[in-house]
C-alpha cells in the first residue's frame, strides 16, 4: 500500500493532462467544458472567439464579460485573444461537495450589442480524498449466544471524493470469526457489516481486536482503516427493533432551535436490564448534523440552524441498543422545506448615466436578477414606475435590459430616477429595489423662438446716431452652446438705402441701434428682417420681421404756394367796389411737408392797410371782405398774412398781398407805380414777370368777352321788347356775373391749375390755362 501512495503524484500528473474537450449538448445553447480539479492556475481552458465563431479581438471591442452568477471567480478570460484562462486551482469538494456532477455555471456578456452564452464548466473528480472513518476504534459488544450468519452493522467510512474515486469495498484484518460484506445505501454509500461467520465464546475469548479497512475506487486506490474492538458480552438474544424503518419528515428551514423534528421508538423483547434501549445519531450523510437525538426518549431536535440553499435534505441512521449490546437501527429522512427568507438580489452588470435626446431605443442598463429560494418563493417579477418613457426587456434567463421607450426631450425633462423593482412570488413576498439616475444630454433640435412674431419701432426723426431704438428677443430651449444665440440682420432689396448704413445690431443682445439721422420727409418707414441663429451642429435659426416708424418732428416751416413770394413782381388782386360783404378776394395756398397736425395750417391777418376792411378765414386761407366798400377806402391796399402750423413749438411763414380797388372790370387796368424793387431781386430771371403778364392779358381778354356776350344778350332781349335800340347796362354787373357763389367775382368752378416745380431757380409755379365750366355760357 505504502508503494501505491507514493506513486500517486506521478499518476496524478497523467490524470491532469487528460481533459476532456467541448461538449455541446443537443437541447442547449449553453457551451460545456469540462476538467479535473486541482489543475494548476493558468490552463487553458479552451480559446471562446474560436468555440463561438468570432474574430480575433472581437471580444474585446465587444466589452465582454464574464458573468459568474456567485460562484468562485474561477475562470478569467484574455479578451483579446479569447483565450478562457484558470484563474485558481479548483477543488471540486469545496465548490460542490456531494453534488454530483459538479457543474459550475458562467455567463459570457457581449455589450456592444448585448448577446448573451451560457457557459457550464464541469470539475471532475479526481482521488486525492482517502477513506478515513469518524473514530479511530469502534467498540462492538456481542453475546455469545449470537449465531453465525448474524449481521453487524459497522459505521462508515467517509470519502470526500464521489462516484468510483469514493468508498467501493471494506475488508477486514484475517480471523477466525468474522468476515465483511460491502452494503449499498439508497444514495449510493457503501457501507460494512460483519458477519459472524463461527459462534463466539466467552469463556476462551472474551475480546478480538479486528482491523476494517476501507478502500476506495481511485486509480491507485487509496485506504483508511480503524480498529475494531469486539467484547464477548453475556446471552442477550433479542436486539431493538424500530417500529419503523424509515421515518421521513418535512421540516421549515425557519424552525426554531430545539424544535422537536420527529420522534423514534424502538422495542427489545427482553426483559430486565437487556430490555433497556439507549438511541443514538449512528451515521448520517454529513460528519456533522444539526440535529440532536435524546438517547431516552428518541426524540430528535433541532440543534443547528437549516438553510435549504445549502443542504435541501438530510439522511440520519437512528441505532437503538439495549444494555446487553444489541442494537437495531432505522433511517430518518428529512426533507428542508424552503421558505421565503432571501430577498431578490439585482446586479448591474452595464449603465449608462446619460443618454441623448434623440436616441430612438438607448440602451440604459443591463442587469441581472437572482433569488436562491426554490419554487414561488424563487420567482420573480421586475418592474418600474409605469410614468416614465423606459422600458424593460427580458433578454437571457434572468438577464434584464432597460431601454429608452422612444426619443426623450430633454426640454420636457432632463433627468429622470428610474426605480427598478424585483419582487418574489413567495408568502410573504420580498422585494428589492435599485434606483438608477439618468441624464439626457442635450441635442440642436430647438430652434431660436422669437418672442414676437414682428415688432413695430418707433423712432423721433432728426434722431442722433448710434441711438438705441430697441431691441428684439430670441429664446432657445435647448442648453449650452446649442442655446447661445447669436443675432444678425437679414439682407433686403427693398429699401434705397442699404440697411446696414441705416441699422446696426448687437449680434449678443438683440439691441438695435440707429447709425444715422432719420428723416420722416424722405423715409417714413422701413421692414427688415432679423435672424436669430444657435450655436448647435447643424446651427438652427429663426427670423422676425422689424417695422421701424419714423415719428414726424415739426422740422419744416409752411410753404406758399399762391400768391407766389419770390416773384420779380408782386401779384396783384383786383376787387370791385361793388363787392357786398364776404366778396372773395383771393385764396391763400400754402402747404407743409410734415405730418399730422405738424402740417395742420392756420391763417391769421397780421396787417392791413385798412384795417377792419379784410378778413381772413384761418382754416382755408380765403381771403374775404368784411364790409361794404366806400368812396373814401383807398384804392390800393397790402395785406399781410401769417401761415403758422400747429407744430410743438410751431412754425410759420407770412404772406403779402396786393389788393387794387376798381369800379368795374370794364375800367381799364391801371398799372401800380413801380414798386422799389429789392436789391437782393436783381438777378431774378423775368420769367416770371412774363408769365404774370401772359396772364393778367388771357384773364382781360376772357372778362372783356364775357362782358361782349352779356351785352350782345341784352340788346337782342330789348329789341324783342320794343322797338328802341340796344344800350349798354351801367353800373355793378349783374348779380349772376358779379358773384355766382355768393364768394366773389369768380364763378364757383373757376380754377387754376398750379404746378410746383423744384429745378427753376427763379419761379417755383407754372399757372395754366383757367378751366371755365360751359354752365357760364348756357342761356338764362
Amino acid at each position: 500500500m505504502e508503494t501505491a501512495l507514493a506513486k500517486t503524484p506521478e499518476k496524478r500528473q497523467v490524470v491532469f493532462l487528460t481533459i476532456l474537450l467541448i461538449l455541446w449538448e443537443a437541447d442547449s445553447e449553453a457551451i460545456r467544458y469540462s476538467m479535473p480539479e486541482e489543475t494548476e492556475s493558468g490552463y487553458l481552458v479552451a480559446n471562446l472567439a474560436k468555440d463561438l465563431g468570432l474574430r480575433v479581438g472581437e471580444l474585446a471591442t465587444r466589452g465582454a464579460q464574464i458573468q459568474h452568477n456567485g460562484n468562485k471567480e474561477l475562470l478569467q478570460l484574455d479578451a483579446e485573444t479569447g483565450n478562457l484562462l484558470l484563474r485558481e486551482k479548483p477543488d471540486r469538494e469545496e465548490l460542490c461537495g456531494v453534488t454530483d456532477p459538479c457543474v459550475l455555471h458562467f455567463q459570457l456578456i457581449l455589450k456592444n450589442p448585448v448577446q448573451f452564452f451560457q457557459t457550464d464548466l464541469q470539475i471532475t473528480d479526481i482521488n486525492d480524498h482517502a477513506p478515513e472513518f469518524p473514530h479511530r476504534e469502534m467498540l462492538l459488544k456481542i453475546t455469545e449466544s449470537a449465531q453465525p450468519g448474524t449481521v453487524f452493522p459497522l459505521k462508515a467510512a467517509q470519502d470526500s471524493d464521489i462516484g468510483s474515486n469514493a468508498v467501493q469495498n471494506y475488508t477486514v484484518s484475517p480471523n477466525l470469526h468474522f468476515h465483511v460484506v460491502t452494503q449499498s445505501r439508497a444514495v449510493g454509500r457503501k457501507y460494512p457489516e460483519l458477519v459472524l461467520d463461527r459462534a463466539l465464546d466467552r469463556e476462551e475469548q472474551p475480546e478480538l481486536t479486528l482491523t476494517l479497512t476501507a478502500v476506495d475506487g481511485g486509480s491507485p486506490p487509496r485506504s483508511g482503516t480503524t480498529t475494531v474492538r469486539i467484547e464477548v458480552v453475556d446471552i442477550n438474544d433479542n436486539a431493538p427493533q424500530f417500529v419503523q424503518s424509515l421515518y421521513e419528515v418535512q421540516v421549515p428551514e425557519n424552525s426554531p432551535l430545539d424544535a422537536l423534528i420527529v420522534t423514534v421508538s424502538a422495542r427489545d423483547l427482553d426483559a430486565g436490564i437487556n430490555g433497556n434501549v439507549a438511541y443514538s445519531l449512528f451515521q448520517g450523510d454529513e460528519v456533522s448534523q444539526p440535529f440532536a437525538i435524546d438517547e431516552v426518549t428518541g426524540e430528535i431536535r433541532l440543534k443547528g440552524v437549516l438553510d435549504f440553499e445549502a443542504t435541501p435534505y438530510y439522511n440520519m441512521e437512528i441505532v437503538a441498543t439495549d444494555s446487553g449490546g444489541l442494537s437495531g437501527k432505522c433511517t430518518v429522512a428529512i426533507q428542508v422545506v424552503d421558505v421565503n427568507d432571501n430577498a431578490p438580489k439585482l446586479t448591474i452588470s452595464s449603465l449608462t448615466s446619460s443618454i441623448p435626446e434623440n436616441a430612438p431605443e438607448a440602451e440604459v442598463a443591463v442587469f441581472r436578477v437572482s433569488d436562491p429560494d426554490s419554487g414561488d418563493n424563487g420567482r420573480m417579477v421586475c418592474s418600474i414606475q409605469n410614468d416614465l418613457p423606459f422600458l424593460l426587456k427580458p433578454t437571457f434567463k434572468n438577464y434584464y435590459t432597460l431601454v429608452t421607450e422612444g426619443p426623450l426631450d430633454r426640454e420636457s425633462r432632463a433627468e429622470y430616477n428610474i426605480t427598478i423593482t424585483v419582487t418574489d412570488m413567495g408568502t410573504p413576498r420580498l422585494t428589492t429595489q435599485h434606483t438608477i439616475t439618468v441624464q439626457v444630454s442635450d441635442v440642436n433640435d430647438n430652434s431660436p423662438a422669437f418672442t414676437q412674431t414682428s415688432y413695430t419701432l418707433f423712432v423721433q426723426e432728426n434722431n442722433s446716431p448710434a441711438l438705441h431704438i430697441g431691441t428684439i428677443s430670441a429664446t432657445d430651449s435647448d442648453s449650452g452652446s446649442n442655446a447661445h444665440i447669436i443675432y444678425s440682420l437679414l439682407p433686403t432689396h427693398d429699401l434705397q438705402l442699404a440697411l446696414s448704413s441705416l441699422i446696426s445690431i448687437n449680434a449678443d443682445n438683440g439691441q438695435l441701434f440707429a447709425l444715422r439721422a432719420l428723416d420722416y420727409e424722405t423715409l417714413q418707414t422701413f421692414e427688415f428682417h432679423v435672424g436669430a441663429t444657435d450655436q448647435g451642429s447643424p446651427a438652427l435659426s429663426s427670423q422676425a420681421l422689424v417695422r421701424v416708424l419714423v415719428l414726424d418732428a415739426n422740422d419744416n416751416a409752411p410753404f406758399v404756394l399762391y400768391p407766389l413770394q419770390n416773384a420779380s413782381a408782386p401779384c396783384t388782386e383786383l376787387l370791385p367796389r361793388a363787392a357786398e360783404p364776404g366778396y372773395l378776394v383771393t385764396k391763400v395756398v400754402a402747404v407743409d411737408r410734415d405730418s399730422g397736425q405738424n402740417a395742420w395750417l392756420s391763417f391769421q391777418l397780421l396787417k392791413a392797410t385798412e384795417p377792419g376792411l379784410f378778413s381772413v378765414w384761418a382754416h382755408n386761407g380765403e381771403v374775404r371782405t368784411a364790409r361794404l366798400l366806400s368812396e373814401r377806402d383807398a384804392s390800393k391796399h397790402r395785406l399781410l398774412l401769417l401761415v403758422k402750423d400747429n407744430g410743438d413749438p410751431p412754425r410759420s411763414a407770412s404772406v403779402t398781398l396786393h389788393v387794387l380797388l376798381v369800379d368795374g372790370f370794364s375800367q381799364p387796368y391801371l398799372p401800380l407805380p413801380e414798386v422799389a424793387r429789392d436789391p437782393e431781386q436783381d438777378n431774378e430771371d423775368v420769367l416770371t414777370l412774363y408769365l404774370v403778364i401772359a396772364l393778367a392779358s388771357v384773364s382781360s381778354l376772357f372778362l372783356l368777352s364775357v362782358l361782349l356776350f352779356v351785352g350782345v344778350r341784352l340788346c337782342r332781349r330789348a329789341r324783342a321788347a320794343s322797338l328802341g335800340g340796344c344800350s349798354v347796362p351801367e353800373g355793378h354787373f349783374p348779380g349772376h356775373l358779379v358773384d355766382v357763389s355768393g364768394a366773389g367775382t369768380l364763378a364757383q368752378s373757376y380754377q387754376y391749375e398750379v404746378c410746383l416745380t423744384g429745378d427753376s431757380e427763379n419761379t417755383d409755379f407754372k399757372f395754366f390755362n383757367p378751366i371755365i365750366p360751359s354752365s357760364v355760357f348756357q342761356d338764362p
